[in-house]
């Protein structure tokens, strides 16, 4: 595996079987995690079809994890029903540590990164324009083009956490 994209789902508070072909991992509003229908390494290859297609254009070797909600934004004033709760943000990142240890995948912008970082490095793929991950209702103080060093910093916290708890 080669990178990590991080989504939301656009959904509500809990996966769906539909939502569950797209990601390798979902995090409810209470920050427990489920398993999509395909795991990490059936995207080392996605010309079978058989693979979770959640990144246009950078599926290939991605492990795609997203977080159940966003329903209904349109922007951080109009965040809809369901906002990213602060539990499933630290469930988010803590899995993302996990798997870039399991992966030994560094952390930095070309190994995990956001749906919309993603579509920003590659406007010509179908990507380009999301909008998952441009806001944080739990961080409403970071900005759009620092939320993935934000988020990058959270793993890396995490990462060394369990480092240190467990050793390496």
């Amino acid at each position: 595996m080669k990178r990590i994209i991080i989504h939301w789902t656009a959904g509500r508070y809990y996966p769906t079987l539909y939502e569950k072909q797209f990601y390798h991992y979902l995090i409810d509003k209470e920050g427990k995690i489920y398993n999509g229908i395909y795991n990490p390494e059936a995207n080392l290859d996605c010309n079978d079809g058989k693979y979770a297609a959640h990144t246009g254009g950078g599926n290939t070797g991605s492990i795609g994890i997203a977080m159940c909600a966003m329903s209904g934004f349109k922007s951080a004033s109009e965040c809809g029903s369901y906002p990213i709760t602060r539990i499933q943000f630290e469930s988010c990142m803590e899995v993302c540590a996990r798997l870039c240890k399991k992966y030994d995948l560094k952390i930095n912008p070309s190994t995990v990164m956001t749906h919309y970082e993603f579509g920003q490095l590659h406007p010509k793929t179908t990507s380009y324009g999301k909008i998952d991950i441009i806001y944080l209702p739990p961080f409403p103080w970071v900005s759009k083009n620092d939320i993935g060093s934000f988020i990058r910093s959270k793993i890396r916290w995490y990462k060394a956490r369990k480092d240190q708890l467990y050793g390496n």
